[in-house]
């Protein structure tokens, strides 16, 4: 009799500690703090519709950490078109060759399924100065404003600073350049000033196809204070698939910015190499989350 209810008690013991168990895990409260990374490779970086890297391949990743308040950090990086061989002519990073962003803001949930999001953007270009006497930086200073709805988005970025370094120093009466790296016609203004207050308007989209499938669609404007002939709107086009643990993405990016402006050129030993960094192209992507 003894035994049996000894037998018994052991059995019934042994039944309730998992429920123990798993009511302690249960019981656990979530960490607040969450910190994630990411690392892509893509055909070409196009930072809003124009190529900074000289319509090469770029490698890229960053570092991301949020707090369950809605307070948010991170930091992400890629090459960029530069070093010592780059032309002082067209767009690139004189005598640099990398791009450290750091961010941070706020986000909150406003309305049902709407998401505002706040934050500061600075962008460094270590090393990199404007090919001019003056030697002026290219780093510049954005704060942000962003909604998102469903799988829909929309972000304005004011610009603190001189965008990206375009001021009286670096742009008066700077001219663009043809297919072989002669100066043209399409010119900047002459003591035009400083660049602060340019922004840039971006509205995106996001769309599930289903089977890991994601339409992908983006129409941005840049409006650049005091040289409106570097204001310019680009589009994009796309799609992505989760495989294997990656996402794979295709994309069909342009835009209308004025070709001369925004060409680019590299010296080579048989003269300039130019190209088209504002013409269309389709850039290919891998990436993975962790």
């Amino acid at each position: 009799m003894r035994k049996t209810i000894i037998a018994a008690l052991l059995a019934t013991a042994a039944l309730a500690v998992p429920n123990l168990a798993s009511a302690q895990a249960a019981a656990a409260p979530a960490s607040p703090h969450t910190l994630t990374g990411n690392l892509s490779l893509v055909s070409d970086y196009r930072f809003r519709g124009i190529s900074q890297t000289f319509k090469d391949p770029a490698i890229q990743g960053g570092i991301d950490y949020s707090h369950s308040s809605g307070v948010y950090l991170g930091t992400w990086a890629s090459n960029v078109y530069g070093g010592s061989n780059a032309s002082a002519l067209g767009v690139n990073y004189f005598n640099g060759g990398l791009e450290w962003d750091m961010y941070g803001g706020y986000k909150w949930e406003a309305f049902k399924d709407v998401t505002l999001d706040i934050g500061l953007l600075y962008y460094y270009y270590p090393g990199a100065r404007w090919g001019v006497p003056t030697r002026d930086k290219y780093d510049n200073t954005e704060v942000y404003l962003g909604a998102t709805w469903n799988w829909l988005s929309v972000k304005y970025s004011y610009a603190l600073s001189d965008y990206f370094g375009m001021k009286t120093n670096t742009m008066s009466g700077g001219c663009g350049i043809n297919s072989t790296g002669a100066l043209t016609a399409t010119c900047m203004p002459v003591n035009a000033g400083g660049s602060k207050g340019s922004s840039y308007l971006d509205i995106g989209a996001s769309y599930d196809l289903g089977d890991k499938w994601t339409l992908v669609g983006h129409v941005g404007h840049a409006s650049v204070r005091h040289y409106s002939g570097m204001s310019y709107t680009d589009w994009k086009i796309g799609v992505t698939k989760e495989w294997a643990g990656l996402t794979w993405g295709a994309a069909y990016i342009d835009t209308d910015a004025k070709v001369d402006a925004y060409r680019t050129a590299k010296i080579e030993a048989t003269g300039f190499k130019v190209r088209d960094t504002s013409s269309g192209t389709v850039v290919l992507s891998v990436g993975k989350t962790f």
